[in-house]
């Protein structure tokens, strides 16, 4: 079995873009294929050591699912049969994408939910991002002056996405046991 799992959810495919393009980077003895967080056998999910998850924000701040008119269920639906799973012991580093022109006063909230969600069962949150270089009001999802995960803005900010990526995978890779 590979050491990362690699889940998100996503509504227009972007997420799953990004995903892709971090599994691009490792084998597969490394990391999992990218799956689609509706899709994900709990079981498997719950059986990785280190995860990376992504969501996009939706609406005004939302996870992708039903009630954000996502035609299938997303993290929305999926959090709910988790709850039961002690994460305790395992490494989660996060990903969000949004419009900070868009969407400034609710800039990749969504992701505020998967951190709290994850970090009270017991999971030790890596990856934090500075908030330098994105424009934006307000996010919910800056916690003690950095993004509790890595920030993409494909809409605005597409030219960064590859550079903002390397980086980030540099950065995570020694908590999650990879040569940096």
């Amino acid at each position: 079995m590979a050491q990362i799992g690699i889940y998100f959810g996503t509504s227009t495919g972007k997420t799953r873009k990004v995903a892709k393009m971090i599994k691009k980077r490792f084998d597969d003895t490394i990391m999992a294929a990218p799956t689609n967080i509706n899709r994900a056998s709990i079981e498997e999910l719950a059986a990785f050591q280190y995860l990376i998850f992504g969501t996009p924000t939706l609406g005004e701040g939302s996870l992708p699912g039903l009630s954000a008119d996502c035609e299938e269920e997303s993290w929305e639906e999926v959090l709910p049969r988790l709850e039961g799973i002690d994460f305790s012991g395992k490494t989660v580093a996060l990903f969000g994408l949004g419009d900070q022109v868009g969407y400034a006063h609710e800039f990749v909230d969504a992701m505020i939910e998967l951190y709290d969600f994850f970090v009270e069962r017991g999971a030790r949150v890596v990856g934090q991002w500075p908030t330098d270089g994105y424009t934006f009001e307000h996010s919910e999802a800056v916690v003690d002056g950095r993004f509790v995960g890595l920030v993409l803005d494909l809409d605005n900010q597409s030219s960064l996405t590859e550079e903002r990526l390397g980086r980030w995978l540099a950065q995570i890779a020694p908590d999650f046991g990879l040569p940096v």
